[in-house]
């Protein structure tokens, strides 16, 4: 990873979500109400429910918008019915884009989609295009200064499938979407607070920007992101802070 450094992306991505709270809200109470009404109510026997409630706590949404969300979802309050939909695409240089989407109008949202890949120098791909070059796992984040050995230990300990080290000293924690929620819980009763921890499509490689294709990369995410009806954007491409 030398030439740029993850930590200040991570840095940035925090800092314009937390400038995006309301959206954040939004996109958190869609993905609630949606994973409520495919898996039941219940986040004890629900896992999609329960890291999606986990992420409105820590998101600071107040319970009850989160128990509304779960009630549409169960059926007990009349609102959108949301459907997913996922779009691969190709940034700049052929970075590596899929964008997930949660929409009541599939006619609107891929409008949307394909005219930001266009405004800003990518283009759609057909369905697989792009996403076998992504991991879909449970990933957490340590920045640099954590024990290394302390924390291989327990995270193989709680059933992660791998540790890795970055050449910035950070760490990475990966494990199967399945054991997201028991590995996360494990590492925290150990003493270990990931940076960011998520259930994410994890590219197998990277594209790195730097100057102004960097800036024309940042452009068409950010253009992807502030969709209405996009949920997350996942893309190989590294830009060089």
């Amino acid at each position: 990873m030398a030439g740029h450094s993850k930590w200040a992306n991570i840095k940035h991505k925090k800092a314009a979500t937390d400038a995006k709270r309301g959206k954040v809200w939004t996109r958190l109470i869609k993905e609630i109400t949606v994973g409520s009404r495919l898996g039941g109510g219940d986040i004890a026997t629900n896992p999609r429910l329960r890291l999606a409630v986990e992420k409105a706590a820590d998101a600071n949404m107040p319970k009850d918008n989160v128990q509304r969300a779960i009630a549409r979802g169960t059926g007990g309050l009349d609102g959108a019915n949301y459907e997913e939909v996922r779009y691969e695409g190709y940034g700049i240089h052929g970075a590596a884009i899929i964008v997930e989407c949660l929409t009541d109008n599939r006619v609107r949202t891929v409008a949307e989609v394909r005219h930001a890949f266009s405004k800003f120098g990518g283009n759609m791909g057909a369905e697989g295009s792009v996403a076998f070059m992504f991991q879909h796992c449970g990933q957490f984040l340590f920045a640099p200064g954590t024990s290394e050995n302390a924390l291989m230990e327990a995270a193989l300990e709680a059933g992660a499938e791998d540790v890795l080290t970055d050449d910035e000293g950070g760490l990475e924690v990966l494990c199967a979407v399945h054991d997201y929620s028991s590995v996360k819980q494990a590492l925290e009763t150990a003493g270990f607070k990931a940076e960011v921890a998520d259930v994410v499509m994890k590219s197998e490689t990277e594209t790195v920007f730097s100057g102004d294709d960097a800036i024309r990369m940042q452009k068409l995410l950010d253009a992807l992101e502030d969709l209405d009806d996009v949920q997350q954007v996942y893309t190989n491409a590294v830009i060089d802070a």
